[in-house]
């Protein structure tokens, strides 16, 4: 395998055995430790893979026309068929003449093929290469671009000039300002086939996706981090890669990217396609009555896009670079990125554009045949659950169906049968589902009590028919609301209309738009309980998201199958405070399309374990043959003796450790806690990280050691941080612990370095590297088992009983219930070792640990190094020595 330095041996196992599970086509669960360059392995194994497959495809293909030439040359010398053989039949009753002629048919077919596919390999090639060493050609295209654009500003100039002086009938004015508001007339679901993007432009588009690898991660970092290592790989310079993202992170047009929110930023830029393309369908309408100018996005152009496309294919880039060369080329990088996955080798995107089929269709990502790596995929069950999952409020339910009403009321009389049609049946909806909530779509949501509160749990087709509204075609809802960008209309009407700093003329038309302003005046009024916040900051809350648009989600996921899914009424208080949710209980349905259309998948991660959910809840319920799933999982690079992993059963007061709900909470417990901490206080150099299983404990824990004067001992030796709650503090408290424990290090004294208190599943659990001095030590309080008690839990864990079998006498619920903690403590312990040479002790506080059913849950590389004590003085000694050993080497 070609590799930038000598691999690790693990890495060499790991790239052997991808390449096999590639060949082979099998599904592989993939674990490398973080620290043991897993992505540069994924990398070299995979393209290694792609590269000899492709010259096995080539020598097959010329070999086939090889033969198909000296086939040629072997019938000039025969007039016809052989007379002895007309009247023979083979075994399917066929005469032998007509399955020869089939056959070859077939044959010549292929040949075709593969010369139509040798031809536009050739053409691509040769224009890649031209534009990768031709200077000149790339200087012509920013002429004519810079031409252009001159040219459009004259234009526009000349039209400005003549529009003046000319009388325009205001009423008439208005009616083109309010054009763009207006629904288009909605063509039924099956009378005409939409044509979406860029289709009708260039038959490029049919170009046949070649092999490739699909590749796809949790966050655009991480893909970025991806990106960059591919650029150092040996494959970084021949690989045609191309990064895909969401609008929000692609779109250069900065008056749509203002919109902010994400669901705002796709219904403008496909309202803007539209427009295009109704532009150009009225420019051939003579004599008819002239339509309003729509705006249409200046960067949505096709020759500057399949510019953009072959300067993605020539040189790996990672998003940011594509959105610069964007803006540099006056090209949208979102589709023009789109524009070169057919060509592409290796395919970088987000989680979610993958696995969400509406999505994955729309990106034209074609999965056929192809090779899918998902990486950091220990999460892959909770993401694709999330993804299919919804839930709506009361308020945005009423608020919605008054926006919604208002604004048939307005445009009735220009409005079609059908858009009037679909639109009374949403407001049917909306209504019927406040009613389930116990309220009235006509009243302020904040203001109407529920007299029955709690938690319902319901089948889909039990709360269709419960709310009276399983007589709606729900498919054909959701395809409307799709299609006819109905939310945008809305959210624009009600930006235009509903803020009471609007200036209207008073007709009967905006009297009933009044009703529109009061309503958001008295949900602004009812929402706010610690007194009046500015309008301006609830005006903008308004623009940047519109209510429909979660709601559509929501009536997208109800069209799921009867026994995949729940829905939950969570009744609070007031209806504005209760919400409907969607629970998607079978993550494999939306999953099997994936792994039937693909060559091979590997789901990889730092830490896959345990993989039974994997096996059992994804990849048996989709359906996938067990003999074609594949385990690897490799050890650490780290020497033995850089890592001590300890199961303390016990404190130093001989307390027995155990953090159960009812008795983490006594005194004595957080007590020995606060003293196990002390005595690591002295003997740990540098980054202590404690993992607390929920902010309210940590938050109880530490409440009690202030008021017993513990912290003020721990204080003297680390001086303690706090996990914030919020996302955008979480980087300056980082920042200030690795300042504090530079510091210690550097000065010397009683102060060693610092304490860090975190949450498991909070911000520092994942993703974030406490490597060297940030993390010598990460002690684990209790286990972080998931609440019971949680309706979408308990649901889960009874729909799991129902349709798993047994395992190992244990019920699937209760296995479920150990794995989810496990994952969370797999996924924070291995914060701390990132790299070859660096060094940590692991703490897991809890004699449960120790439990065979537990402890084999574990990562492999930290099980076999893992030592149970059941009293706290031989785990300190074995801390002692590792410090005595630190500072031998120091």
């Amino acid at each position: 395998f070609p590799f930038p330095y000598t691999p690790y041996l693990i890495q060499e196992r790991f790239m052997a055995a991808l390449y096999s599970a590639l060949e082979a086509g099998r599904v592989g669960i993939f674990e490398s430790p973080t620290g043991t360059g897993k992505s540069l392995s994924l990398i070299c194994g995979a393209l290694t893979w792609l590269r000899d497959f492709e010259e096995k495809k080539q020598q097959e293909e010329a070999r086939l026309l090889g033969l198909e030439e000296r086939g040629q040359e072997g019938k000039k010398g025969l007039t016809s068929a052989e007379p002895g053989h007309s009247d023979s039949k083979d075994t399917a009753g066929e005469p032998d003449w007509v399955t020869a002629f089939v056959q070859k048919k077939e044959e010549r077919d292929m040949v075709d093929r593969l010369k139509e596919e040798q031809i536009r390999r050739k053409k691509r090639e040769d224009r890649l290469e031209k534009i990768r060493h031709n200077v000149q050609l790339k200087y012509a295209a920013k002429r004519k671009r810079s031409e252009e654009d001159e040219t459009k500003h004259l234009l526009q100039l000349s039209k400005e000039v003549l529009s003046e002086g000319a009388g325009v009938d205001v009423l008439e004015q208005l009616d083109h300002n309010e054009e763009e508001l207006i629904l288009a007339e909605y063509e039924s679901d099956e009378e005409k086939k939409v044509v979406s993007g860029l289709e009708e432009d260039d038959d490029d588009l049919e170009e046949e996706h070649v092999t490739k690898i699909y590749y796809c991660s949790r966050t655009h970092s991480q893909l970025s981090q991806f990106v960059h290592e591919v650029q150092k790989s040996p494959f970084g310079k021949e690989t045609r890669l191309v990064s895909l993202g969401s609008r929000q992170n692609l779109c250069v047009n900065e008056e749509v990217r203002r919109l902010g929110a994400l669901q705002l930023i796709n219904d403008r830029c496909m309202e803007m396609q539209k427009n295009k393309h109704e532009k150009k369908n009225d420019e051939g309408m003579e004599g008819k009555k002239r339509r309003v100018s729509r705006t249409v996005c200046p960067f949505y152009s096709y020759e500057q896009m399949q510019f953009l496309r072959d300067e993605v294919l020539i040189e790996v880039k990672d998003i940011e670079q594509l959105v610069t060369l964007g803006r540099e080329t006056k090209a949208c990088p979102y589709y023009g990125s789109r524009y070169a996955i057919p060509a592409a080798q290796l395919v970088v995107l987000p989680y979610q554009m993958l696995l969400h089929e509406p999505t994955r269709n729309a990106a034209g990502i074609k999965l056929k045949d192809q090779v899918v790596i998902i990486d950091e995929a220990h999460n892959l069950i909770d993401t694709i659950t999330c993804i299919h999952s919804a839930e709506v409020s009361g308020s945005q339910l009423c608020c919605a169906h008054s926006q919604l009403l208002q604004y048939m009321e307005r445009y009735r009389k220009r409005l079609k049968a059908k858009n009037l049609m679909y639109i009374k049946q949403i407001l049917y909806l909306l209504e019927r589902f406040v009613a389930m909530l116990g309220g009235n779509v006509n009243q302020n949501p904040s203001c109407q009590a529920v007299s029955q509160t709690g938690t319902v749990l319901k089948s889909i087709n039990d709360f269709l028919f419960q709310s009276q509204t399983d007589n709606i075609n729900l498919f054909k809802v959701q395809r409307y609301c799709e299609k006819s960008l109905i939310s945008r209309k809305l959210f624009g009407f009600v930006e235009r209309y509903g803020g009471s700093a609007t200036a209207v003329k008073t007709n009967k038309e905006n009297q009933k738009l009044a009703g529109l302003q009061n309503f958001l005046v008295t949900l602004q009024q009812g929402s706010d309980k610690e007194g009046d916040p500015p309008v301006e900051a609830e005006n903008d809350q308004f623009r940047t998201a519109s209510p429909l648009m979660q709601i559509e989600g929501f009536l997208s996921a109800l069209t799921n199958a009867n026994q995949d899914g729940r829905v939950i009424l969570n009744r609070q208080g007031t209806v504005g405070l209760s919400s409907l949710k969607f629970l998607l209980l079978n993550p494999a349905v939306h999953f099997a399309k994936v792994v039937e259309e693909c060559r091979a998948v590997i789901i990889a991660g730092g830490t896959m374990q345990p993989v039974a959910d994997f096996r059992e809840q994804l990849l048996s319920c989709a359906g996938v043959d067990p003999a074609r799933v594949v385990e690897f999982s490799c050890g650490h690079v780290i020497p033995p003796e850089n890592i001590l992993p300890i199961i303390l059963c016990s404190g130093p007061s001989n307390q027995q450790l155990e953090f159960t709900y009812q008795t983490r909470d006594l005194p004595q417990m957080m007590d020995e806690t606060g003293r196990i901490l002390c005595n690591l206080c002295n003997v740990v150099p540098g980054g202590m990280v404690c993992f607390f299983p929920s902010y309210e404990y940590e938050k109880q824990v530490y409440a009690h050691w202030e008021k017993t004067g513990l912290l003020t001992r721990l204080a003297t030796k680390k001086k303690i941080f706090q996990e914030p709650k919020k996302a955008n503090q979480v980087e300056q408290v980082l920042v200030e612990y690795a300042k504090c424990i530079k510091r210690c290090s550097q000065a010397g004294g009683q102060m060693t370095g610092a304490l860090l208190l975190s949450v498991v599943g909070g911000k520092m659990s994942e993703g974030i590297n406490f490597s060297d001095d940030l993390g010598r030590c990460v002690i684990m309080v209790g286990m972080p088992y998931p609440n019971i008690k949680s309706p979408e839990l308990q649901e889960k864990m009874t729909w799991l009983d129902k349709t798993m079998p047994r395992a190992a006498g244990q019920a699937p619920s209760r296995v479920l219930i150990e794995n989810l903690c496990m994952k969370a403590v797999n996924q924070s312990i291995g914060r701390a070792i990132r790299h070859q040479k660096d060094f940590a002790s692991i703490l897991l506080l809890d004699h449960r640990y120790a439990r065979p059913a537990i402890f084999n849950k574990l990562p492999q590389w930290i099980r076999e190094r893992t030592q149970v004590k059941p009293a706290f003085g031989s785990a300190f000694a074995e801390l002692r020595k590792v410090r005595t050993c630190i500072l031998c080497t120091a």
